[in-house]
Protein backbone atom coordinates (compact mmCIF):
# COMPACT_ATOMS: atom_id res chain seq x y z
CA UNK A 1 0.00 0.00 0.00
CA UNK A 2 1.44 3.61 -0.72
CA UNK A 3 2.41 5.61 2.11
CA UNK A 4 0.53 9.00 2.34
CA UNK A 5 2.43 12.56 2.66
CA UNK A 6 1.28 15.59 3.69
CA UNK A 7 3.40 18.49 2.90
CA UNK A 8 2.39 22.00 4.64
CA UNK A 9 4.25 25.59 3.55
CA UNK A 10 3.03 28.79 3.11
CA UNK A 11 5.29 29.14 -0.09
CA UNK A 12 3.42 27.20 -3.32
CA UNK A 13 6.79 26.55 -5.24
CA UNK A 14 8.21 24.03 -2.14
CA UNK A 15 4.96 22.65 -1.76
CA UNK A 16 4.46 21.87 -5.62
CA UNK A 17 8.03 20.90 -5.48
CA UNK A 18 8.17 18.86 -2.78
CA UNK A 19 4.94 16.65 -4.02
CA UNK A 20 6.70 16.30 -7.51
CA UNK A 21 9.53 14.41 -5.77
CA UNK A 22 7.60 12.56 -3.59
CA UNK A 23 5.00 11.53 -6.11
CA UNK A 24 7.71 10.06 -8.46
CA UNK A 25 8.72 7.71 -5.36
CA UNK A 26 5.18 6.07 -5.89
CA UNK A 27 3.92 8.17 -2.43
CA UNK A 28 0.47 9.39 -2.33
CA UNK A 29 0.81 13.27 -1.55
CA UNK A 30 -1.60 16.11 -0.33
CA UNK A 31 -0.57 19.55 0.33
CA UNK A 32 -2.15 22.44 2.00
CA UNK A 33 -0.60 26.28 2.54
CA UNK A 34 -1.51 26.42 6.47
CA UNK A 35 -1.57 24.90 9.45
CA UNK A 36 -5.03 24.95 9.70
CA UNK A 37 -6.10 23.45 6.81
CA UNK A 38 -3.56 20.43 7.28
CA UNK A 39 -4.78 19.76 11.01
CA UNK A 40 -8.42 19.01 8.89
CA UNK A 41 -6.68 16.60 6.85
CA UNK A 42 -4.20 15.21 9.62
CA UNK A 43 -7.73 14.57 11.48
CA UNK A 44 -10.03 13.28 8.65
CA UNK A 45 -7.40 10.64 7.25
CA UNK A 46 -4.27 8.62 8.04
CA UNK A 47 -1.47 10.36 7.22
CA UNK A 48 1.71 8.47 7.56
CA UNK A 49 4.12 11.21 7.48
CA UNK A 50 3.98 15.16 7.76
CA UNK A 51 6.31 17.13 6.46
CA UNK A 52 5.63 21.30 7.38
CA UNK A 53 7.62 24.25 7.57
CA UNK A 54 8.16 25.62 10.96
CA UNK A 55 7.53 29.44 10.34
CA UNK A 56 4.51 30.15 9.03
CA UNK A 57 1.35 32.79 9.47
CA UNK A 58 -1.10 31.46 12.33
CA UNK A 59 -0.57 28.24 13.32
CA UNK A 60 2.78 27.50 12.74
CA UNK A 61 4.92 24.06 12.26
CA UNK A 62 5.61 23.26 15.91
CA UNK A 63 2.12 24.41 17.17
CA UNK A 64 1.37 22.08 14.17
CA UNK A 65 2.98 19.31 15.32
CA UNK A 66 2.16 19.34 18.72
CA UNK A 67 -1.89 19.03 17.66
CA UNK A 68 -0.73 16.70 15.13
CA UNK A 69 0.48 14.23 17.75
CA UNK A 70 -2.42 14.40 19.80
CA UNK A 71 -5.07 13.05 17.32
CA UNK A 72 -2.81 10.67 15.00
CA UNK A 73 0.35 10.05 17.58
CA UNK A 74 1.79 7.23 15.33
CA UNK A 75 2.53 9.93 11.91
CA UNK A 76 5.71 10.94 11.74
CA UNK A 77 6.97 14.62 10.83
CA UNK A 78 10.14 15.99 9.43
CA UNK A 79 10.23 20.06 9.88
CA UNK A 80 11.34 22.67 6.93
CA UNK A 81 13.86 24.92 8.60
CA UNK A 82 16.12 28.33 6.97
CA UNK A 83 19.31 28.14 8.60
CA UNK A 84 18.32 30.51 10.88
CA UNK A 85 15.29 28.82 12.73
CA UNK A 86 17.72 25.15 13.22
CA UNK A 87 17.34 25.64 17.13
CA UNK A 88 13.83 25.78 16.77
CA UNK A 89 14.04 22.37 14.40
CA UNK A 90 16.52 20.85 16.88
CA UNK A 91 13.77 21.63 20.11
CA UNK A 92 10.90 20.34 17.81
CA UNK A 93 12.52 16.92 17.95
CA UNK A 94 12.59 16.68 21.32
CA UNK A 95 8.20 17.08 21.23
CA UNK A 96 8.25 14.06 18.47
CA UNK A 97 9.87 15.06 15.29
CA UNK A 98 11.43 12.41 13.53
CA UNK A 99 13.64 15.02 11.88
CA UNK A 100 14.45 18.23 10.07
CA UNK A 101 15.84 19.48 6.17
CA UNK A 102 16.78 23.02 5.94
CA UNK A 103 16.10 25.05 3.01
CA UNK A 104 17.42 25.42 0.22
CA UNK A 105 17.23 21.33 0.41
CA UNK A 106 18.97 18.90 -2.01
CA UNK A 107 16.80 16.35 -3.27
CA UNK A 108 18.71 13.14 -2.27
CA UNK A 109 18.44 14.67 1.20
CA UNK A 110 15.18 15.19 1.07
CA UNK A 111 14.54 11.51 -0.30
CA UNK A 112 16.99 9.97 2.63
CA UNK A 113 15.33 11.81 5.63
CA UNK A 114 11.77 10.60 3.95
CA UNK A 115 12.59 7.04 3.45
CA UNK A 116 13.97 6.59 7.07
CA UNK A 117 10.63 8.23 8.61
CA UNK A 118 8.58 5.48 6.65
CA UNK A 119 10.46 2.89 7.32
CA UNK A 120 10.38 4.03 11.19
CA UNK A 121 6.22 4.66 10.86
CA UNK A 122 6.22 1.31 9.34
CA UNK A 123 8.35 -0.44 12.13
CA UNK A 124 6.64 1.28 14.60
CA UNK A 125 2.66 0.23 12.92
CA UNK A 126 3.95 -3.58 12.22
CA UNK A 127 4.87 -3.83 16.36
CA UNK A 128 2.05 -2.16 17.39
CA UNK A 129 -0.14 -4.75 15.56
CA UNK A 130 1.68 -7.87 16.46
CA UNK A 131 1.37 -6.80 20.29
CA UNK A 132 -2.52 -6.38 19.47
CA UNK A 133 -2.26 -9.72 17.88
CA UNK A 134 -0.65 -11.36 21.02
CA UNK A 135 -2.33 -9.46 23.65
CA UNK A 136 -5.87 -11.24 21.55
CA UNK A 137 -4.38 -14.61 21.91
CA UNK A 138 -3.10 -14.16 25.43
CA UNK A 139 -7.06 -13.42 26.42
CA UNK A 140 -8.77 -16.30 24.26
CA UNK A 141 -9.16 -19.22 26.65
CA UNK A 142 -7.00 -21.64 24.51
CA UNK A 143 -3.78 -19.65 26.08
CA UNK A 144 -5.19 -19.53 29.59
CA UNK A 145 -5.79 -23.30 28.84
CA UNK A 146 -5.40 -25.21 32.52
CA UNK A 147 -4.65 -28.36 30.44
CA UNK A 148 -0.79 -28.96 29.93
CA UNK A 149 -1.28 -30.87 26.76
CA UNK A 150 -2.83 -27.65 25.48
CA UNK A 151 -0.18 -25.51 27.01
CA UNK A 152 2.70 -27.73 25.47
CA UNK A 153 0.74 -26.50 21.99
CA UNK A 154 0.43 -22.86 22.49
CA UNK A 155 4.19 -23.39 23.27
CA UNK A 156 4.51 -24.88 20.67
CA UNK A 157 3.07 -22.38 18.19
CA UNK A 158 4.93 -19.59 19.76
CA UNK A 159 7.73 -21.23 18.60
CA UNK A 160 6.60 -22.24 14.62
CA UNK A 161 5.23 -18.85 14.04
CA UNK A 162 8.02 -16.62 13.76
CA UNK A 163 9.90 -19.14 11.15
CA UNK A 164 8.18 -20.13 7.34
CA UNK A 165 7.63 -23.88 8.07
CA UNK A 166 4.82 -25.81 6.95
CA UNK A 167 2.94 -26.75 9.40
CA UNK A 168 0.15 -29.69 9.75
CA UNK A 169 -2.28 -29.82 12.07
CA UNK A 170 -4.03 -32.75 13.28
CA UNK A 171 -7.26 -33.38 14.89
CA UNK A 172 -11.07 -34.51 15.13
CA UNK A 173 -14.04 -32.03 14.20
CA UNK A 174 -14.16 -29.29 16.01
CA UNK A 175 -11.45 -29.75 18.32
CA UNK A 176 -10.11 -25.84 17.41
CA UNK A 177 -8.09 -26.79 14.26
CA UNK A 178 -8.62 -23.31 12.20
CA UNK A 179 -8.21 -21.43 15.88
CA UNK A 180 -4.60 -22.92 15.98
CA UNK A 181 -3.80 -22.13 12.05
CA UNK A 182 -5.31 -18.37 12.82
CA UNK A 183 -2.85 -18.19 15.93
CA UNK A 184 0.15 -19.20 13.69
CA UNK A 185 -0.75 -16.96 10.68
CA UNK A 186 -1.52 -13.59 13.12
CA UNK A 187 1.64 -14.38 14.79
CA UNK A 188 3.92 -14.58 11.81
CA UNK A 189 6.10 -11.70 9.87
CA UNK A 190 3.07 -12.26 7.35
CA UNK A 191 -0.28 -11.78 9.48
CA UNK A 192 -0.72 -8.11 8.66
CA UNK A 193 -2.09 -9.92 5.71
CA UNK A 194 -5.39 -11.98 5.51
CA UNK A 195 -5.15 -15.74 5.90
CA UNK A 196 -7.08 -17.33 2.90
CA UNK A 197 -8.90 -20.69 4.43
CA UNK A 198 -9.97 -23.14 1.46
CA UNK A 199 -12.29 -25.97 3.18
CA UNK A 200 -10.66 -28.84 0.74
CA UNK A 201 -13.78 -31.04 1.71
CA UNK A 202 -16.55 -28.68 0.27
CA UNK A 203 -15.40 -27.67 -3.53
CA UNK A 204 -15.95 -30.50 -5.61
CA UNK A 205 -13.06 -32.45 -6.94
CA UNK A 206 -13.87 -31.21 -10.35
CA UNK A 207 -13.30 -27.86 -9.09
CA UNK A 208 -11.05 -27.58 -6.39
CA UNK A 209 -7.31 -27.17 -9.42
CA UNK A 210 -9.17 -24.17 -10.74
CA UNK A 211 -10.23 -22.67 -7.44
CA UNK A 212 -6.21 -23.63 -5.61
CA UNK A 213 -4.34 -22.72 -8.71
CA UNK A 214 -6.76 -20.01 -11.01
CA UNK A 215 -7.37 -20.44 -14.58
CA UNK A 216 -7.66 -18.33 -17.61
CA UNK A 217 -10.26 -16.66 -19.95
CA UNK A 218 -11.50 -20.01 -22.73
CA UNK A 219 -9.76 -22.56 -20.13
CA UNK A 220 -13.21 -24.75 -20.10
CA UNK A 221 -16.62 -24.43 -20.54
CA UNK A 222 -17.67 -21.20 -18.74
CA UNK A 223 -14.53 -19.60 -18.16
CA UNK A 224 -15.60 -16.38 -19.49
CA UNK A 225 -12.91 -14.06 -18.03
CA UNK A 226 -8.91 -14.69 -15.97
CA UNK A 227 -9.25 -15.77 -12.52
CA UNK A 228 -6.97 -15.94 -9.84
CA UNK A 229 -6.56 -18.79 -7.80
CA UNK A 230 -6.37 -18.85 -4.00
CA UNK A 231 -2.28 -19.58 -3.97
CA UNK A 232 -1.97 -16.06 -5.72
CA UNK A 233 -4.62 -13.98 -3.37
CA UNK A 234 -2.32 -15.73 -0.63
CA UNK A 235 1.31 -14.57 -1.94
CA UNK A 236 3.41 -13.05 0.91
CA UNK A 237 0.86 -14.26 3.29
CA UNK A 238 -0.10 -18.01 4.42
CA UNK A 239 -3.17 -20.18 2.92
CA UNK A 240 -4.96 -22.80 5.15
CA UNK A 241 -6.16 -25.85 3.26
CA UNK A 242 -8.44 -27.18 6.09
CA UNK A 243 -9.32 -31.36 5.34
CA UNK A 244 -6.16 -31.70 2.67
CA UNK A 245 -6.83 -35.06 2.78
CA UNK A 246 -9.78 -34.50 0.59
CA UNK A 247 -7.64 -33.58 -2.06
CA UNK A 248 -7.34 -35.67 -5.45
CA UNK A 249 -4.20 -37.28 -6.90
CA UNK A 250 -4.18 -34.84 -9.54
CA UNK A 251 -4.18 -31.74 -7.68
CA UNK A 252 -1.29 -33.42 -5.03
CA UNK A 253 0.81 -32.89 -7.77
CA UNK A 254 0.53 -29.77 -8.35
CA UNK A 255 0.59 -28.67 -4.46
CA UNK A 256 3.84 -31.08 -3.78
CA UNK A 257 5.13 -28.71 -6.90
CA UNK A 258 4.00 -25.57 -4.64
CA UNK A 259 5.71 -27.15 -1.29
CA UNK A 260 9.32 -27.65 -3.45
CA UNK A 261 9.75 -24.69 -5.80
CA UNK A 262 7.02 -22.29 -5.30
CA UNK A 263 5.77 -22.24 -9.03
CA UNK A 264 2.86 -22.98 -10.43
CA UNK A 265 0.71 -22.60 -13.63
CA UNK A 266 -3.17 -21.46 -13.93
CA UNK A 267 -5.29 -23.64 -15.99
CA UNK A 268 -5.48 -22.75 -19.64
CA UNK A 269 -1.66 -21.34 -18.98
CA UNK A 270 1.37 -22.43 -20.03
CA UNK A 271 2.80 -19.02 -18.20
CA UNK A 272 4.68 -20.24 -14.99
CA UNK A 273 3.49 -18.45 -12.15
CA UNK A 274 5.50 -17.71 -8.52
CA UNK A 275 4.07 -17.44 -5.29
CA UNK A 276 5.62 -17.01 -1.93
CA UNK A 277 2.98 -18.67 0.37
CA UNK A 278 3.14 -20.17 3.72
CA UNK A 279 0.74 -23.59 3.59
CA UNK A 280 -0.75 -24.73 7.03
CA UNK A 281 -2.74 -27.59 6.34
CA UNK A 282 -5.41 -29.54 8.27
CA UNK A 283 -6.91 -32.84 8.56
CA UNK A 284 -9.12 -35.05 11.16
CA UNK A 285 -8.27 -37.85 9.01
CA UNK A 286 -5.04 -40.33 9.25
CA UNK A 287 -2.78 -39.14 6.44
CA UNK A 288 -0.07 -42.46 7.32
CA UNK A 289 -2.82 -44.68 6.63
CA UNK A 290 -4.16 -43.10 3.26
CA UNK A 291 -0.47 -43.28 2.38
CA UNK A 292 -0.02 -46.81 2.64
CA UNK A 293 -3.28 -47.47 0.95
CA UNK A 294 -2.41 -45.20 -1.57
CA UNK A 295 -4.66 -42.79 -1.43
CA UNK A 296 -2.31 -39.81 -0.50
CA UNK A 297 1.07 -39.44 -1.77
CA UNK A 298 4.12 -40.58 0.28
CA UNK A 299 6.34 -37.72 -1.16
CA UNK A 300 3.48 -34.72 -0.38
CA UNK A 301 3.27 -36.50 3.05
CA UNK A 302 6.44 -35.90 3.97
CA UNK A 303 6.68 -31.93 2.83
CA UNK A 304 3.85 -31.14 4.70
CA UNK A 305 4.56 -33.12 7.80
CA UNK A 306 7.39 -30.62 8.87
CA UNK A 307 5.97 -29.51 12.05
CA UNK A 308 3.23 -31.71 13.31
CA UNK A 309 0.64 -29.99 16.04
CA UNK A 310 -1.91 -32.55 17.18
CA UNK A 311 -5.00 -31.63 18.70
CA UNK A 312 -6.52 -33.22 21.90
CA UNK A 313 -10.13 -34.26 21.70
CA UNK A 314 -12.17 -32.12 24.13
CA UNK A 315 -13.18 -35.29 26.69
CA UNK A 316 -9.39 -35.34 27.13
CA UNK A 317 -8.69 -32.05 28.85
CA UNK A 318 -11.41 -31.76 30.94
CA UNK A 319 -9.86 -29.52 32.94
CA UNK A 320 -10.66 -26.35 29.99
CA UNK A 321 -14.14 -26.89 29.90
CA UNK A 322 -14.61 -24.35 32.84
CA UNK A 323 -12.60 -21.64 30.60
CA UNK A 324 -14.80 -22.42 28.07
CA UNK A 325 -17.41 -22.39 28.77
CA UNK A 326 -17.38 -18.64 30.56
CA UNK A 327 -15.38 -17.62 27.40
CA UNK A 328 -18.60 -18.38 25.18
CA UNK A 329 -20.94 -16.99 27.75
CA UNK A 330 -18.98 -14.09 27.63
CA UNK A 331 -19.26 -13.99 23.82
CA UNK A 332 -22.64 -15.38 23.42
CA UNK A 333 -23.74 -12.79 25.95
CA UNK A 334 -22.71 -9.71 24.19
CA UNK A 335 -23.52 -10.96 21.00
CA UNK A 336 -27.12 -11.18 22.01
CA UNK A 337 -27.23 -8.29 24.44
CA UNK A 338 -28.26 -10.31 27.38
CA UNK A 339 -26.71 -9.95 31.29
CA UNK A 340 -25.73 -13.48 32.72
CA UNK A 341 -24.24 -13.81 35.96
CA UNK A 342 -22.76 -17.18 34.46
CA UNK A 343 -23.46 -21.34 35.10
CA UNK A 344 -25.12 -22.96 37.88
CA UNK A 345 -22.65 -26.37 39.58
CA UNK A 346 -25.31 -28.60 38.66
CA UNK A 347 -24.67 -27.53 34.63
CA UNK A 348 -21.25 -27.20 34.85
CA UNK A 349 -21.31 -31.00 36.07
CA UNK A 350 -23.39 -31.99 33.70
CA UNK A 351 -21.02 -30.43 30.96
CA UNK A 352 -18.10 -32.01 32.59
CA UNK A 353 -19.24 -35.30 32.34
CA UNK A 354 -20.72 -35.44 29.06
CA UNK A 355 -18.13 -36.98 26.62
CA UNK A 356 -17.92 -34.36 23.55
CA UNK A 357 -18.13 -35.84 20.31
CA UNK A 358 -18.16 -32.83 18.67
CA UNK A 359 -15.44 -31.60 20.58
CA UNK A 360 -15.13 -27.54 21.41
CA UNK A 361 -17.56 -27.05 18.39
CA UNK A 362 -20.07 -28.69 20.04
CA UNK A 363 -19.68 -26.91 23.62
CA UNK A 364 -19.44 -23.63 21.57
CA UNK A 365 -23.18 -24.38 20.23
CA UNK A 366 -24.41 -25.78 23.46
CA UNK A 367 -23.60 -22.63 25.35
CA UNK A 368 -25.13 -20.17 22.65
CA UNK A 369 -28.51 -22.17 22.75
CA UNK A 370 -28.26 -21.68 26.67
CA UNK A 371 -27.62 -18.28 26.13
CA UNK A 372 -30.15 -17.58 24.00
CA UNK A 373 -32.96 -19.17 25.78
CA UNK A 374 -31.65 -18.62 29.05
CA UNK A 375 -34.76 -16.84 30.88
CA UNK A 376 -33.05 -15.96 34.69
CA UNK A 377 -30.34 -14.65 33.81
CA UNK A 378 -27.39 -17.79 34.72
CA UNK A 379 -27.29 -20.84 33.11
CA UNK A 380 -28.94 -23.93 34.45
CA UNK A 381 -29.70 -27.38 34.04
CA UNK A 382 -32.62 -27.00 32.58
CA UNK A 383 -31.06 -24.31 29.70
CA UNK A 384 -29.10 -27.67 28.71
CA UNK A 385 -30.39 -29.99 26.08
CA UNK A 386 -32.04 -32.89 27.23
CA UNK A 387 -30.29 -35.54 25.81
CA UNK A 388 -26.56 -34.06 26.82
CA UNK A 389 -27.96 -34.68 30.69
CA UNK A 390 -29.01 -37.86 29.87
CA UNK A 391 -26.09 -38.87 27.79
CA UNK A 392 -23.66 -37.37 30.97
CA UNK A 393 -25.46 -38.42 33.69
CA UNK A 394 -26.55 -41.62 32.93
CA UNK A 395 -23.65 -43.18 30.38
CA UNK A 396 -21.85 -44.90 33.02
CA UNK A 397 -24.87 -45.45 35.70
CA UNK A 398 -27.37 -48.05 35.87
CA UNK A 399 -29.81 -49.25 38.20
CA UNK A 400 -30.64 -53.14 38.68
CA UNK A 401 -34.29 -54.47 39.65
CA UNK A 402 -34.78 -57.33 40.29
CA UNK A 403 -37.39 -59.91 38.23
CA UNK A 404 -40.99 -59.68 39.17
CA UNK A 405 -40.66 -56.31 40.69
CA UNK A 406 -44.49 -53.80 40.85
CA UNK A 407 -44.47 -51.27 38.12
CA UNK A 408 -45.21 -48.77 41.09
CA UNK A 409 -42.06 -50.14 43.22
CA UNK A 410 -39.85 -49.80 39.81
CA UNK A 411 -41.14 -46.05 39.31
CA UNK A 412 -40.39 -45.08 42.67
CA UNK A 413 -36.76 -46.65 42.75
CA UNK A 414 -35.98 -44.92 39.44
CA UNK A 415 -37.41 -41.45 40.83
CA UNK A 416 -35.32 -41.91 43.66
CA UNK A 417 -32.47 -42.53 41.92
CA UNK A 418 -32.76 -40.44 39.26
CA UNK A 419 -32.86 -37.26 42.18
CA UNK A 420 -29.97 -38.58 43.52
CA UNK A 421 -27.85 -38.29 40.42
CA UNK A 422 -29.04 -34.87 39.70
CA UNK A 423 -28.36 -33.92 43.44
CA UNK A 424 -32.37 -32.76 44.13
CA UNK A 425 -32.57 -30.81 41.13
CA UNK A 426 -36.38 -32.14 40.16
CA UNK A 427 -36.23 -29.98 36.80
CA UNK A 428 -33.23 -32.02 35.38
CA UNK A 429 -34.33 -34.84 36.89
CA UNK A 430 -38.25 -34.72 34.84
CA UNK A 431 -36.21 -34.02 31.73
CA UNK A 432 -34.28 -37.38 32.16
CA UNK A 433 -37.33 -39.60 33.49
CA UNK A 434 -39.13 -37.61 30.20
CA UNK A 435 -42.27 -36.34 32.27
CA UNK A 436 -42.72 -32.98 33.40
CA UNK A 437 -41.88 -31.31 36.49
CA UNK A 438 -45.34 -31.20 37.88
CA UNK A 439 -45.83 -35.03 37.50
CA UNK A 440 -42.83 -35.91 39.13
CA UNK A 441 -44.22 -33.62 41.60
CA UNK A 442 -47.28 -35.32 41.69
CA UNK A 443 -45.97 -39.09 41.41
CA UNK A 444 -43.04 -38.05 44.85
CA UNK A 445 -46.67 -36.71 46.54
CA UNK A 446 -48.62 -39.75 46.02
CA UNK A 447 -45.27 -41.77 47.07
CA UNK A 448 -44.98 -40.37 50.79
CA UNK A 449 -49.32 -40.72 50.90
CA UNK A 450 -48.25 -44.47 50.80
Amino acid sequence: MNKKILVVDDEIGIRESLKKILEKEGFLVDTASNGQDAFKIIRGGDIDLLITDIRMAGMDGVELLKVSKSVSPFTEVIMITGYASVDTAVDSMKQGAYDYITKPFKKADILKTVHRAIEKQILTMDNIMLKERIEAFETAPIVESASSKMKDIVDLVHQVAPSQATVLILGGSGTGKEVIADMIHKLSSRGAKPMIKVNCAAIPETLIESELFGYEKGAFTGASSRKEGRFEVADRASIFLDEIGEIPPSVQVKLLRILQEGTFERLGSNKTLHTDTRIIAATNKNLAAMVKEGLFREDLYWRLNVITIELPNLKDRREDIPNLVQHFINRFSKKNAKELGGIESKAMEILLNYEWPGNVRELENVIERSVVLDKDGIIGSDDLPTELAKTAICSNESVTIPLGTSLEEVERVLMEETLRHTKGDKGLASKLLGISTRTLYRKMDKKEDN
